[in-house]
């Protein structure tokens, strides 16, 4: 066993022994479980919601876009600051309302406010079909990082396996409390290796961050500029609305909403996040660095690109800590993702069709969906080749089906009924269901449009698509209210 190797299965070690000692002196009820018994402050949210955020997307797909899409890539840094401007005002809100209503999950959110258990199905179904393609991401780039990481003494089916037995032990064990403390073994490590990489590289083969993209313009013209046509500015600001608000619409981010202690934690982080999304830069500066250093990588192979010029450039004893940093940015939020997936299945689904079920058993039921889900997902993991970024663009197209009905409950006067919202989630759940299965395009469906809406992202064609018919199913059913009330 390498060095590198090594050093990988410390910090996995290290991540279990903190995930199941989280749970020490707690009595494991479904609220300390899943939320933490809503007492996490400012820090610990901080670090729980940026353990959620930053994933191997981060890690592997940020740079891996930046080797083989160049600016577009900047998208990802555009979309997480305007979530966190909006979340000042939109966070307190939902912790305000949920802790009035002892709200656990995201569905039960819709649940309270559209009085609709029904409703709350739904939700959960595309909360968690959602989840799936996010878990699925996690667990591609776990198997990657360990792989390369070790210089392939160790398979990435065989890291995977590991690292989702490893999960599931200590999610079932001890919940958020796990995934809160291996975020801060997490964050410090990413935090240091992206920053250093993305600083050290661009010196050490172009001599600075300006030579490094005079060197690549001159290489490759053209590559750092939005394109004319495809990812072009109309797809980047299209794909920048469309994950802006999507952004807080994930299952686990919205529910680790309610894990905090007070609405003013929400406050304090949405002035540190923006400055956390500077991360992003550096992971940038080591996709850029890799182009042409590490030449040649295609289609799905661009994910490789930091651990393949890391590889090369350091000793294996420094590759085996960017190894464990990246196996972090997958436990952590695959911890989230698991926790949160069962609990909306057995809390929000066996629990809306079952009344008589004890909270107890329903608190046993969500530890026990756990395993379920990551068997389902390692299924997933083990078929197809989508890339990191193409995997996580697909589930925000479908949890961002979820904002429209959600952002009008917050109003005084809500005019979308229970029928408008339901309706509203499926037509965009179709739309975006329609548009993977036969890759259709805005471009495909118009032809005839001018280029700048042909590159519209699809996941609007499905937003636009909920949004008229909640809003005429919500006329609709109001006014047949009013009939029959009169």
């Amino acid at each position: 066993m390498n060095v590198a190797l090594l050093i990988i299965f410390a910090f996995l070690l290290l991540s279990l022994y903190l995930g199941i000692r989280a749970r020490k002196g707690k009595d494991m009820n479904l609220e300390q479980w899943t939320i933490g018994g809503r007492g996490f402050g400012t820090l610990f949210v901080f670090l729980l919601m940026a353990g959620e955020i930053y994933t191997t997307f981060t890690f592997l797909g940020g740079s891996g876009w930046a080797y083989d899409k160049g600016a577009p890539t900047f998208y990802i840094i555009s979309y997480g600051c305007l979530a966190y401007i909006i979340s000042y005002w939109l966070l307190p809100a939902v912790w305000k309302y949920a802790k009035e209503n002892h709200l656990m999950s995201q569905s039960d959110f819709f649940v309270s406010k559209y009085k609709s258990p029904v409703l709350g199905i739904l939700v959960s179904l595309v909360g968690v079909i959602a989840l799936i393609p996010y878990l699925v991401l996690q667990l591609k780039g776990l198997g990657i990082i360990v792989s390369e990481a070790s210089y392939g003494s160790i398979s990435p089916t065989l890291a995977i396996w590991i690292g989702v037995i490893a999960v599931t032990f200590y999610v079932m064990v001890s919940g958020i409390h796990g995934s809160a403390w291996t975020s801060v073994v997490k964050d410090i490590m990413i935090l240091v290796v992206v920053v250093f990489l993305g600083i050290y590289l661009p010196f050490h083969y172009y001599g600075g961050i300006q030579p490094m993209f005079e060197a690549i313009d001159k290489a490759k013209p053209g590559f750092l500029v939005l394109p004319e046509t495809g990812m072009s500015v109309s797809w980047f600001v299209s794909t920048v609305l469309l994950t802006t608000l999507g952004f807080y619409m994930w299952p686990h981010t919205f529910g680790s909403i309610y894990s905090a202690k007070n609405e003013k934690v929400f406050r304090k982080n949405a002035m540190i996040m923006p400055l956390y999304q500077l991360v992003l830069l550096f992971v940038f500066f080591v996709g850029f660095a890799a182009i042409l250093q590490v030449p040649n990588l295609e289609g799905s192979q661009a994910d490789l690109a930091l651990l393949r010029l890391s590889i090369q450039t350091f000793d294996p004893w420094f590759v085996g800590i960017i190894g464990a940093a990246g196996l972090l940015t997958a436990m952590v939020p695959g911890s989230m993702i698991l926790m949160t997936a069962s609990t909306l299945l057995a809390k929000n689904v066996y629990k809306a069709v079952s009344p008589s079920a004890t909270d107890a058993q329903i608190s046993a039921l969500a530890k026990y969906l756990v395993p379920v889900i990551a068997l389902v997902s390692l299924y997933f993991t083990f078929q197809g080749g989508n890339t990191i970024v193409t995997l996580l663009l697909m589930g925000y197209s479908l949890v961002t089906q979820l904002f429209p009905a959600f952002v009008f409950s917050l109003a005084k006067n809500n005019f979308v009924t229970r029928q408008g919202a339901f309706a509203g989630i499926i037509a965009g759940v179709a739309t975006v269901a329609y548009i993977t299965i036969s890759g259709t395009t805005i471009g495909t469906l118009f032809p005839s449009l001018p280029q700048a809406i042909q590159d519209l992202n699809v996941g609007i064609v499905a937003l636009i698509a909920n949004i008229v018919v909640m809003t005429v199913v919500s006329l609709v059913t109001t006014r047949t209210v009013n009939v029959n009330c009169e």
